[in-house]
């Protein structure tokens, strides 16, 4: 099966072997290293706007030439300009994509890749949104889909999950037992259909790039996003430097990631290096979302910060429902985790290059 000829294809991050053309590993079957897609190639002449969404940018997902189209109305999602602290900062709603979350722009892409490659029914694991949300595209994609989510998941996203249809397999203790879980079963033969792993996500993530380029009639200076993973605020650098490389952008702003205390590994590297370490634990938190101990992208995402000039923070407990409140006095009710972030922009707004964008990335029903 071919791949779009005009986008780099997916290749180990370790070994640098190109994705298989059969199958839908979500590792390299060589060394066992995750895969990356670590170039993204933006040509705004193909860009399709008779397309739905973010499958406009189609052509900069590295899909088979004819992909079966699985959307449910995600991407190009509202900006919300407020004024804080007397500068204006522009609000990217994820939270209004179509199950809550920005988990829904990789579950298209990936949901249309697995179908391509004859899946018939997949495996994943999720603390809520991501598991929702490929319980909705896999039910609309016509996949069986089992979610491995961890016990202390909030019953909205548990039961969000059941509503479409997914069987949920809960998992007691940290999140890094349910990804332990869920792995076993992928060595038994499932298709582990991972959020986390399957570097599909990272194109559907630029495309929050493209769109805050086309919403606000420049780049924006500065953006803010809260981090688990490392995917969202990584997919997102590389649709800017897809954007500078074709000529449409002159700098890339800076990348601001946002992790809660209780759980801030990316924060404790970029600050203290690999001895910062040794105390981070899995600590419980309200920002659920982003509970990561060992990120996967997280390598690759300070390496990205670095170089546009960004910054990790770190939120305590107790400034986590202040902020939602916050954000509720603004008109957005987004979920705990996306409430990371107001705190990290009322630290950094005047201290930031202007015009600042802010990810909202879940719904307050969560």
């Amino acid at each position: 099966m071919t791949t779009d000829s005009q986008t780099s294809p997916c290749r180990c991050s370790n070994c640098g072997k190109p994705y298989p053309q059969e199958g839908a590993p979500y590792r390299c079957p060589v060394c066992r290293a995750h895969f990356d897609i670590p170039t993204l190639v933006f040509d705004p002449a193909r860009v399709d706007a008779s397309l739905p969404g973010l499958w406009r940018y189609r052509h900069t997902f590295g899909l088979p030439d004819s992909p079966p189209l699985v959307s449910l109305g995600e991407g190009d999602t509202p900006l919300e300009w407020r004024k804080i602290q007397r500068q204006k900062v522009a609000f990217k709603l994820e939270y209004r994509n179509p199950t809550g979350s920005f988990k829904d722009r990789g579950s298209a892409v990936l949901a249309s890749f697995l179908l391509s490659r004859g899946v018939q029914q997949v495996v994943e694991d999720s603390s809520g949104n991501a598991g929702a949300s490929l319980a909705a595209y896999a039910r609309h994609a016509g996949l069986q889909a089992k979610i491995y989510v961890p016990a202390y998941a909030s019953g909205p996203k548990r039961q969000q999950i059941e509503e479409y249809g997914a069987q949920i397999e809960s998992v007691p203790g940290p999140r890094s037992h349910t990804t332990q879980a869920v792995l076993r079963a992928a060595e038994q033969g499932e298709v582990y259909a991972s959020h986390a792993c399957m570097p599909f996500g990272l194109a559907s993530y630029a495309t929050i790039a493209y769109e805050l380029v086309q919403q606000m009639g420049q780049p924006p200076g500065a953006v803010i996003a809260p981090v688990g993973q490392g995917g969202l605020l990584l997919g997102v650098g590389r649709g800017f430097q897809a954007l500078q490389a074709a000529g449409l952008i002159e700098h890339l702003p800076a990348l601001v990631g946002v992790q809660a205390l209780a759980c801030a590994p990316l924060w404790a590297v970029f600050f203290y290096g690999s001895q910062g370490l040794g105390w981070i634990s899995e600590g419980e938190t309200l920002a659920e979302g982003v509970r990561v101990l060992h990120p996967l992208r997280g390598d690759a995402l300070l390496k990205l910060i670095s170089l546009t000039g960004g910054t990790m923070l770190a939120v305590d407990e107790e400034n986590i429902r202040p902020g939602r409140d916050q954000l509720k006095r603004q008109g957005f009710y987004v979920e705990l985790t996306s409430a990371l972030v107001w705190d990290a922009l009322t630290r950094l707004v005047g201290k930031l290059p202007g015009p600042l964008a802010v990810i909202l990335t879940g719904a307050g029903f969560k």
